[in-house]
């Protein structure tokens, strides 16, 4: 799936895969993630520099949590200061869940490419949306069932504000509505 976009006065593309991992190893992941699917999402944008500094929120809704999208994020980190999976200049979204768990789960995922808000330097903790798009399986007995890509809107990123301002009250993060376009739109 290609998800254009506009960040910074520029024309960009996101490219998203959910494929089956059939190559563990390659992908950083043990044996037991054999089968289950992975997701690659990555940006294309003419950006440079500073203007280029982009991150990934991914909220995820896992019967293996309970109910509810919480906050996906790389665990090494835990807890992090700032709300993103991935960030950097073009980051690279990748996500290969995995589980040796027996019995039926559900994974779904809500993942948000953002810009930081601000004048190039300025440096708020402030998370602004750009485009979305959903994602995850059904893994049922030995069978896993994929779903996505499929795009999101900008009332889905609005459902998970209240929650990312609780989770980074502390940090001061903002998270404006809807999807934007540039880093100093109201």
């Amino acid at each position: 799936m290609e998800l254009p976009f506009r960040w910074n006065s520029a024309e960009g593309c996101v490219r998203v895969e959910v494929r089956v991992n059939d190559d563990p190893a390659a992908l950083g992941c043990a044996e037991i993630a054999r089968g289950f699917p992975y997701c690659r999402a990555t940006v294309e944008h003419p950006g440079s520099g500073y203007l280029d500094v982009l991150g990934w929120v991914q909220m995820l809704d896992s019967t293996a949590w309970g109910p509810g999208f919480r906050l996906d994020y790389f665990e090494r980190f835990d807890p992090p200061p700032f709300p993103f999976a991935f960030y950097g200049w073009t980051p690279t979204f990748l996500d290969a869940p995995h589980s040796d768990e027996e019995g039926d789960w559900d994974f779904h995922a809500h993942t948000f490419l953002c810009g930081l808000g601000g004048e190039v330097l300025e440096f708020r903790h402030e998370a602004r949306a750009i485009l979305g798009f959903s994602w995850g399986f059904s893994k049922h007995d030995q069978g896993i069932d994929f779903f996505g890509p499929t795009p999101l809107s900008p009332a889905d990123w609005d459902g998970h504000r209240d929650y990312l301002t609780e989770r980074y009250e502390q940090w001061e993060w903002k998270f404006p509505p809807g999807f934007v376009e540039d880093p100093l739109q109201p």
